[in-house]
């Protein structure tokens, strides 16, 4: 008996590696997670929705169409380029920015093209970012890295807004820790011979002492300081305006201060010395770093600098009792005393110790 020729065993087809569950709604067959896929434009959007739960993937699933949605086919075919969008962005922002925060946001803008300037805006990848993060933080310090980091995201930001990326992955980068700065703060008796110092030397060292007495008689910053005028004294008032002159204050808000003992009696003698008009500086200098340095030699002290008599001031008012939120509201913080606490909170202890 002959038996009947088996068939050969047909192979099976490869199973998909997604089946679509809905309209742009896909599923992983090796895993259950979902995905959306959409086309737009002659473009595909593949992304993961990250759940394997289908009524979180639908939520997720519609607000990822909206973001597709905002997506400008005629833009993404330009393939415009991060040193494109960049002058954009720029533009589009330093009108409502001080001087001195532009520039640094150019710098930061000149240190990224290097390493995305020739990118497509929407080519730029989390691993893209992260490739930055390690060649470029070890470079540079954490202030100037957290300033190209907010640079770079708001750049990519000003992308999204206008149709030319889906998303953001520079969002994903984390700010670096900044390291306390040791605060150097003149003790009183230093202070008086910093002064007498530059007072005992030529002339021209006289304008220097006028302004570093200014500057810790008041807890002005030196921009604010070198700006103001006799007419924003308010001598039968007992204030003073900090406007910041045409410039303005870092956070671009002026500011009413009392006229404190030590300030009301340097500003008396000033004007009694110069018969100045209202109209004019106070002070004729806009700098006293060179002074201060050869100043501090001569007075056989450790160098100080501007800021250092801004420190000066507030410790003074921390030794006669002041709080810190008047002391912030005194030195243009609107933080409430925060600041002032966390960096001068020791102070205040050590102070009531020795009391």
């Amino acid at each position: 008996m002959v038996e009947k020729s088996q068939k050969p065993t047909e192979t099976p087809p490869p199973e998909a590696p997604f089946r679509r569950v809905a309209v742009n709604l896909y599923r992983r067959n090796s895993s259950n997670v979902y995905y959306a896929l959409i086309k737009r434009g002659g473009k595909q959007f593949r992304r993961s929705l990250k759940t394997t739960d289908r009524k979180l993937a639908d939520r997720r699933l519609v607000a990822f169409r909206d973001k597709v949605d905002r997506i400008n086919p005629k833009k993404l075919d330009g393939k415009i380029t991060f040193s494109e969008i960049a002058p954009l962005w720029f533009n589009s922002i330093k009108n409502h920015m001080k001087a001195s925060s532009a520039r640094r946001r150019q710098v930061s803008i000149r240190q990224l093209t290097p390493y995305f300037g020739n990118i497509p805006i929407a080519n730029i990848t989390i691993k893209g970012c992260e490739d930055w993060v390690s060649r470029r933080s070890v470079k540079i310090s954490a202030s100037t890295f957290n300033n190209e980091r907010e640079t770079l995201i708001s750049i990519v930001d000003y992308a999204v807004r206008e149709g030319l990326t889906l998303d953001n992955p520079a969002k994903h980068i984390k700010r670096r820790k900044l390291g306390k700065p040791l605060i150097r703060i003149p003790s009183q008796e230093e202070f008086q011979l910093l002064v007498a110092a530059l007072k005992s030397s030529e002339r021209r060292m006289q304008r220097a002492a006028d302004l570093i007495e200014l500057l810790a008689y008041s807890g002005m910053r030196l921009g604010e300081a070198v700006e103001i005028r006799w007419k924003e004294v308010d001598f039968n008032g007992n204030h003073f305006a900090v406007t910041g002159g045409a410039k303005g204050t870092k956070n671009l808000e002026s500011r009413i201060v009392p006229l404190f003992p030590a300030m009301r009696q340097f500003l008396e003698a000033l004007k009694a010395r110069n018969c100045p008009r209202d109209k004019d500086f106070i002070i004729s200098a806009f700098t006293a770093k060179k002074a201060m340095i050869a100043g501090c030699t001569k007075a056989g002290i450790q160098n100080y600098t501007h800021h250092s008599l801004r420190h000066y001031f507030v410790r003074n008012a921390i030794e006669v009792g002041v709080d810190f939120k008047t002391i912030a509201s005194w030195i243009g913080h609107k933080d409430g005393g925060i600041l002032v606490a966390n960096t001068y909170g020791h102070l205040s202890d050590t102070h009531s110790k020795e009391m």
